[in-house]
């Protein structure tokens, strides 16, 4: 009998050729073998008579090896093994390709049974390299052939045929499993049991059998996700925050004194902030908008709250050119407050410390003012979080596009504190709602759709190759009006061929514009006259910074950008971004892309180019010029592309079988509602050992950054 942690490497009997083999697909356990989970089915559930075959039909045919030899074929390299086998109706070919150890295992006079694809040539029908096992006697139980056949994902040196053989050992040898699921979860969802549904899904009788045992992983899976959000969720309303003092009189000023006027949305979203900031217990608050669509500012009204009420703010940005980016738009929004604001990462250190008094401290002096409290809000990268950081009175926690920077990152801001800082995430990666409720169900959502007042919709084109001057000649035109331009390549320079991808399907080197290359082209080849400049992921902090600057300063025309611009990037007087190779990036990517553009008074374009001629390529490309706002595109990004590669299935942790479950809303609506069902009936899940133990094994595998 085996137990489910017994390590694969362990198994006498396993040869230890396979072990590495069986490693590089995850499994190391019984139990990772046993949740080693197919992708789809072979039906070969019907035996028939030799002679009733036809060509193309999948099927499974059983007799007697009537002859059986191995021969090799020197012009080809290879080995050819073919035997003869026959029933009561006729008999026919099986051929295998390099597979000799096939004439050992098929011996002349055996029983056995065959499955695949049936072929024709001018000898008649045969089948090509079928699956196959022997009979012990004229009907007897099959792994391989006479049914609904599990494929997996494979690696080389082991088949779906050497998992079969595998799991069926393991789900013969290993004790009953204790099920996570309650059975009153079970019996209302109308799923079967665990033991049952292994079975079921590695060895099913029937396609039903195989999709409801599918559908009771997949469920059990986003229930035991949804059940942590929910149990996260009560476990901060239990800590303390402060409570924040607003007036509405205070906050009527600070609105006032903002250069334009709030959306509905971003008022809406902006009350349900400050009635978070308010109550005694931590705000955990995701704030998704579009591109331009104001989150910032409301961030940074939440921020001085804060500091009014004498707490320090940390915002916290995934990249050094978006954490100086909100830096510039808080002093601006600051201006004629004594609210000193620093900015640090872990090259810079800059602050102001109230109207017109601005340094470049040191880093060990600002982290010393961070540490007594003379810093009320602090903007930087990761750095935030770095064990020598250390803040006096923490208040609120903002992270920009980091959505899973969560309790125990902010605990160890404050360390020891007794009160929690509040949590504010901003998100201007479209996610469809279901995702959002089912991967960020412990956080509280607000949602800005509208964009601000005055903004125009940026007109969006595919340029086909041969219309190329014809966009640079536009390019010309705007920045003749004084306009800017950015050219975005996938990039930084050109690749050797032994770097590229072997594969012939994959695009060639030669194909993709670089940065290098472009900007060599269009400063000496197609704008001469014109002021081009370079940026790229390659350069110093310093340097992106000096050239960032240079361009917001209009001393550039054109920028040459890898896409380091994706997010932080202001810049009002550009009104065209080129994306070159545009089907080598992702809808969002191009969506935030075109969000460099459009942030000013002028009407904005975005071209696409592409030499891709696919008709999934066609089809994204047409989905960024229709879709009405980002959350729009991001439900047809999720349709096109399923819920495993718009995530990015590896990335999360998150099972396969669950992952393709994530755009089944009637699915995720009846995970939740169990969930919240469950909880109600055992708030603290004890007499549920089995299902509390799934929920803490989940807890270290699955992410979402």
């Amino acid at each position: 009998m085996f137990k489910l942690e017994t390590a694969l490497a362990d198994i006498k009997g396993l040869p230890p050729r396979f072990v590495p083999r069986l490693k590089r697909l995850g499994l190391t356990t019984v139990r990772d073998a046993l949740w080693h989970l197919p992708v789809r089915y072979e039906d070969f559930s019907k035996i028939y008579p030799i002679a009733e075959l036809q060509p193309n039909q999948h099927a499974t045919v059983q007799g007697v090896v009537q002859e059986i030899g191995t021969r090799r074929s020197w012009r080809r390299r290879m080995t050819i093994t073919e035997a003869l086998i026959g029933d009561e109706t006729g008999s026919m070919r099986a051929v295998w390709f390099n597979q000799s150890y096939v004439s050992h295992a098929l011996r002349q006079g055996k029983f056995v049974s065959l499955a695949g694809k049936v072929l024709e040539s001018d000898k008649g029908l045969y089948f090509s390299s079928p699956a196959f096992e022997l009979l012990g006697a004229r009907s007897g139980e099959t792994t391989h052939t006479a049914g609904l056949i599990a494929v997996y994902p494979e690696t080389r040196g082991l088949t779906s045929k050497g998992i079969r053989y595998l799991v069926k050992t393991f789900l013969r040898a290993a004790p009953r499993l204790a099920d996570p699921l309650p059975e009153s979860v079970r019996v209302r969802a109308g799923i079967p049991e665990l033991n049952d549904a292994l079975r079921a899904i590695h060895f099913p009788s029937s396609i039903e059998e195989a999709t409801d045992a599918r559908k009771r992983f997949a469920f059990e899976d986003l229930f035991v996700l949804q059940l942590f959000n929910l149990l996260q969720k009560r476990r901060l309303a239990r800590e303390k925050a402060p409570a924040f003092r607003v007036t509405d009189e205070e906050l009527a000023a600070d609105i006032a004194r903002l250069p334009f006027a709030l959306t509905e949305d971003q008022r809406k979203a902006f009350a349900e902030i400050v009635a978070d900031l308010t109550r005694p217990v931590p705000m955990n608050r995701l704030l998704q908008g579009d591109v331009g669509s104001g989150k910032t500012v409301l961030a940074a009204l939440a921020a001085l709250i804060a500091a009014r009420n004498g707490c320090q703010v940390a915002l916290m940005a995934p990249t050094e050119v978006l954490a100086r980016q909100h830096y510039h738009t808080f002093r601006a929004l600051f201006a004629g407050l004594e609210v000193p604001v620093a900015f640090l990462t872990s090259s810079r250190a800059e602050a102001r410390y109230g109207d017109g008094l601005e340094g470049e401290p040191t880093k060990q002096r600002l982290k010393k003012e961070i540490a007594d409290g003379t810093i009320s809000i602090v903007l930087g990268t990761h750095s935030l979080i770095e064990n020598s950081m250390k803040f006096k009175n923490l208040g609120l926690v903002i992270i920009d596009e980091q959505h899973r920077f969560g309790v125990e990152q902010r605990a160890a801001l404050v360390r020891g504190k007794d009160l929690l800082p509040h949590f504010l995430s901003m998100s201007a990666t479209p996610i469809p709602r279901t995702l959002t409720l089912t991967l960020f169900g412990d956080l509280d959502l607000s949602l800005i759709t509208e964009l601000p007042r005055g903004r125009r919709p940026i007109t969006t084109k595919i340029v086909a190759p041969e219309n190329r001057n014809k966009a640079y000649a536009f390019i010309r035109d705007e920045i003749g009006r004084g306009r800017q331009a950015f050219v975005i390549c996938p990039r930084i320079e050109a690749s050797t061929d032994e770097e590229e991808p072997k594969d012939p399907r994959a695009m060639l080197w030669q194909e993709v514009r670089t940065v290098e290359e472009e900007y060599e082209k269009l400063s000496k080849k197609v704008f001469p006259d014109l002021r081009i400049a370079m940026l790229h992921g390659k350069m110093k902090p310093k340097e992106k910074e000096a050239v960032m600057a240079a361009f917001k300063r209009r001393e550039h025309d054109v920028l040459v950008s890898t896409s380091v611009i994706e997010v932080g990037v202001d810049i009002p007087n550009a009104t065209v971004m080129m994306i070159e190779s545009a089907d080598r990036f992702g809808l969002a990517q191009l969506y935030q892309f075109r969000g460099r553009v459009g942030r000013g008074e002028h009407q904005s374009y975005c071209l696409l180019f592409t030499q891709s001629s696919s008709q999934s390529t066609a089809r994204r490309l047409k989905a960024l010029l229709e879709a009405k706002n980002g959350f729009e595109l991001a439900e047809r990004d999720l349709a096109i592309r399923g819920p495993g590669q718009f995530l990015g299935g590896k990335q999360t942790g998150l099972p396969d079988i669950a992952m393709a479950s994530l755009n089944n809303l009637e699915l995720i609506r009846d995970v939740r509602t169990a969930a919240d069902a469950l909880l109600r009936e055992s708030p603290s899940l004890a007499e549920h050992a089995a299902l509390k133990q799934k929920i803490a094994a989940f807890k270290t595998s699955v992410h979402f950054e």
